[in-house]
């Protein structure tokens, strides 16, 4: 059992909301973070809206009460120094841009209490690209989350040569505490084990959309027929939201941009963002 109770998630997006809610959910107490008021006020929709979901998805105790007694553990902070006074452990879960991350650890190192442990979310930054930033390489590493917790509930722990290994023990049993299974990584790898096979199928998924080979619904379909799959890259792109893949192309260099560019132009700017805004590369009620 880890000694783990008071945790505060950085960032209330897609995924943020969700560890949040779930960490929450599993018994802890919860910070969530954000840089403005506003934005906390819509990310206190998305935790209904997440609440609902459990029920809807019938996830044990949902419809006996817990779905709701989860909120009443979750409060929220836009202030950096106020959100993380009493956590043991920190999630960040901002976007997925190197600089903008290494800046929120070096603001948090300053105010986040000495026993606090860091762990990122990252999708693909390796943890030695961010643990100097840090200011405790020793209690930082990554906790990596899928999309849909509730549902695909891996969480990928991967340390740094620097990272002590009781964290890292730590980190593993707080994974399985709050309905995960661990997946200890044993050297870092970029992209984990899940990214390092879901980005290039994604990617791959795109590129035969962009250069106009055929339509994203037939693209998935074709995918779902032959191999049995639940569901085709651009349903995935969808759950995770477009602004996600858009980030990683982005800084990916000269091979990625083009796909965000048509990513932007052709959704993005459209407010056509995935699930969480109706409209993707398909249509929600």
């Amino acid at each position: 059992m880890s000694a783990i109770r008071n945790v505060t998630v950085l960032g209330t997006g897609v995924l943020g909301s969700q560890i949040a809610y779930q960490t929450a959910y599993s018994g802890f107490q919860v910070t969530a973070y954000d840089i403005s008021d506003e934005i906390l006020e819509k990310a206190k929709d998305r935790f209904e809206g997440l609440a609902t979901t459990y029920r809807v998805d019938h996830v044990p105790g949902a419809t006996e009460g817990k779905a709701e007694e989860a909120l009443t553990r979750i409060r929220y902070s836009s202030d950096l120094a106020d959100a993380v006074k009493d956590a043991d452990l920190v999630i960040e879960a901002v976007p997925e841009v190197l600089e903008l991350k290494r800046d929120t650890y070096e603001k948090l190192g300053k105010v986040a209490p000495e026993k606090t442990i860091f762990a990122t979310n990252s999708s693909t930054l390796l943890p030695s690209d961010l643990k100097d930033a840090t200011g405790r390489p020793a209690k930082f590493l990554a906790l990596h989350f899928a999309n849909q917790v509730w549902k695909y509930n891996t969480a990928e722990v991967m340390g740094t040569a620097d990272t002590d290994p009781v964290v890292f023990d730590e980190l593993v049993a707080f994974a399985g505490e709050i309905g995960m299974v661990p997946i200890p990584i044993h050297k870092e790898k970029a992209g984990y084990v899940l990214n390092s096979l879901l980005v290039p199928f994604l990617n791959a998924g795109l590129a035969l959309a962009a250069g106009k080979y055929a339509e994203p619904a037939d693209i998935d379909k074709v995918w779902r027929i032959a191999t049995g799959a639940p569901l085709g890259p651009f349903q995935i792109i969808d759950v995770i939201g477009l602004t996600t893949p858009y980030n990683i192309l982005a800084h990916s260099g000269e091979q990625g941009q083009p796909l965000a560019e048509w990513l932007k132009s052709e959704y993005i700017d459209k407010g056509k963002l995935g699930v969480s805004t109706g409209v993707g590369f398909y249509e929600y009620s």
